[in-house]
């Protein structure tokens, strides 16, 4: 059985479903009945695509066949099972059993064993909760009821993770693979080459630029440094930085394309859903995070290359701005069409994604018509966009699994008492730090959308009620969640980019940690002060972004540039300062003649220590020639 045409299968479907094709063609469809169907091929595929090693082909193959025959089981009684949900008989718990056993088992082969053993422990909660003791005791349910309600109900299995998986997520995964075709990521990297290659470590800028730009479409850390980090890494080493830095740097990066906008890995998409609001407000509330990730880690990197003398590349050797600029139009026209779709034409974010992919395909006609209307080229579209899909549907189909089980059981309730309890006796920073530790471990091996999904779905309750606001309660989480891609010791990103750039894991992962800082204390400031991710008057947040970027300015030249102290009590002091600065936005109202004073004085500090610096023999701020930026 050819795995190209099962995984091609998946998007097809998709299309199909997103452009409505049955209800235009007359015939009525519940989105329930589509989601187990794509869910199904999904299972398939999966099966296809990682058959167990010294196994014989056909009982692996049976048990797949048998996994989609359950789930198209329940597509095509859907609809009459709605009239008779109270019948609980074989025909619908034996399809039941071996579907989710097919897609447990599929989980477990294409996005490791840690989501495949949630999904398990939480399915034997499900059937034994009601024998726990204390507090964490879950209600009795007949094992055939638990079984039915997250194999067909939608608060289970086919409910709104994989809805969203199978409509906005997928749109956007077509629409990153057809940039890719069209020659998208290459010109994205000769962008990035000509704007940042010139600057003082001009290599370790460019990844930062390209590793943000394609993370954000490509929906996976990992996937985006073993794409971009083959190219950027050998070129930052070459330059002169350690590899464990350059190793550092672009898993810093690629993480950081998730939490940036406008598409941040396809999990704005769940999060808008989980909180009912617009798309927009999503990308609105993640901008000034983002922009402070990257603000700090540009900073390390410019203070480092400063402090070690590392320069640009020569202008000769790249590409000229003005031509790599009208080269990338395959990149920079189709994101245009999203952006107009999405923004100003308000259409859903999977169609508009769709729209743009198709926009994408058009224009790339005008360059090469042969090779893109060739079948075999959007064939590889197609079988490309399905491998992608397979671990993302199977990941929000375990997701289901844990919702339902939360909700038919009252397992959520119990965690947001004992998470209260916390906050009761340690206040609100007690719960965020325990939830950030939560966050993390959890988050071990999973893919960028289950991390989000699994973790706010047990933690976010606990923190909206100590006094959370809802935005601020699902970034910090998500923002955690990722993190476990970076801190030892699974930090699964630090360690690919190791592999690439011949590092020793753990320092590369150690060194991730301190790339990464601003993401392990901003989102407490963001959480205790939502003026930050835009919720407040324009004073509060003006006052907030001027004191958090002095914070960042300054432990950015601790953090990268030893060289420019003689000593460490100095380097102590000023991250000490920082640090304060920084805290004081989370602890002082943001529009308080105080918090104004902070900033001035914050302002004040930087530019004595800078000035400090730059006077002294032993590094600071050297000046620099050329294309060197401050």
């Amino acid at each position: 059985m050819s795995l190209r045409i099962i995984t091609a299968l998946l998007p097809v479907l998709g299309i199909l479903w997103i452009l409505d094709l049955p209800g235009r063609l007359g015939a009525v469809v519940i989105t329930e009945q589509y989601l187990a169907v794509v869910l199904g091929v999904a299972v398939l595929a999966g099966f296809v695509a990682a058959p167990l090693a010294g196994w014989r082909r056909w009982p692996d193959l049976a048990f797949a066949i048998a996994a989609l025959a359950g789930w198209v089981w329940l597509a095509w009684n859907y609809e009459d099972w709605l009239l008779t949900a109270h019948v609980r008989g074989p025909e619908k718990w034996v399809a039941a059993l071996f579907a989710i056993a097919g897609m447990v088992e599929a989980t477990r082969r294409n996005c490791g064993p840690v989501l495949a053993v949630l999904g398990l422990a939480f399915m034997a909660y499900g059937f034994f909760g009601y024998l726990a003791p204390g507090l964490f005791e879950g209600a009795y349910l007949k094992p055939a009821r638990y079984l039915l309600y997250i194999y067909s109900d939608s608060n289970g299995v086919p409910g709104l993770v994989l809805n969203v998986a199978a409509n906005q997520i997928m749109g956007f995964i077509i629409f990153g693979v057809v940039l890719t075709a069209v020659g998208g990521s290459e010109a994205m990297t000769r962008l990035a080459m000509s704007l940042m290659g010139h600057r003082r470590g001009g290599p370790a800028k460019v990844a930062i630029l390209a590793s943000s730009l394609f993370g954000t479409l490509s929906g996976s850390t990992v996937a985006n440094v073993m794409s971009t980090g083959v190219v950027t890494i050998p070129m930052m080493k070459r330059a002169g930085f350690p590899s464990r830095y350059a190793a550092a740097i672009e898993a810093v990066a690629s993480n950081g394309g998730q939490i940036a906008p406008p598409v941040m890995g396809a999990t704005a998409f769940v999060i808008a859903e989980f909180l009912q609001v617009g798309y927009a407000d999503v990308v609105v509330a993640a901008f000034l995070p983002a922009a402070f990730y990257y603000y700090l880690l540009y900073r390390q990197v410019d203070r480092f290359a400063v402090a070690h003398g590392i320069e640009g590349e020569p202008r000769e050797t790249l590409p000229r701005v003005g031509p790599a600029l009208l080269g990338a139009w395959p990149l920079l026209a189709p994101l245009g069409v999203l952006i107009w779709f999405l923004f100003v034409l308000g259409y859903s974010p999977g169609k508009a994604a769709l729209y743009s992919a198709i926009a994408a395909l058009a224009l790339n006609i005008l360059r090469a018509p042969r090779e893109t209307l060739s079948v075999s080229f959007l064939a590889g579209i197609l079988a490309n966009s399905g491998r992608t899909l397979i671990p993302v549907i199977l990941v929000s189909a375990i997701a289901g699994i844990v919702i339902g089980t939360i909700n038919v059981t009252g397992l959520g309730f119990a965690l947001t008492l004992a998470l209260g309890k916390i906050a009761a006796v340690g206040g609100v920073l007690a719960l965020l730090a325990a939830t950030a530790v939560l966050a993390v471990i959890l988050g071990v091996g999973m893919p960028t959308t289950g991390v989000y999904v699994v973790i706010s779905v047990l933690l976010a309750p606990a923190l909206v009620k100590a006094g959370v606001a809802q935005m601020s309660a699902h970034l910090f989480i998500f923002y955690f969640g990722l993190l476990s891609m970076l801190t030892p010791p699974v930090a699964i990103a630090s360690y690919a980019a190791a592999s690439i750039a011949g590092s020793d894991m753990w320092r590369t992962g150690t060194t991730g940690i301190k790339l990464a800082i601003t993401a392990y204390l901003l989102p407490f400031v963001f959480a205790l002060n939502p003026a930050l991710v835009w919720q407040g008057t324009w004073l509060e947040i003006g006052v907030s972004v001027l004191t958090v970027a002095v914070a960042g300015y300054l432990l950015a030249e601790v953090l990268a540039n030893r060289k420019a102290y003689g000593g460490g009590m100095m380097r102590w002091a000023v991250g000490a300062l920082s640090l304060g600065i920084g805290a004081s936005t989370a602890i002082v109202p943001p529009a308080s003649t105080a918090a104004m004073i902070v900033a001035v004085l914050g302002i004040v500090a930087a530019f004595v220590i800078t000035r400090f610096l730059s006077a002294t023999s032993t590094g600071g701020l050297r000046p620099q020639t050329g294309g060197n930026d401050v």
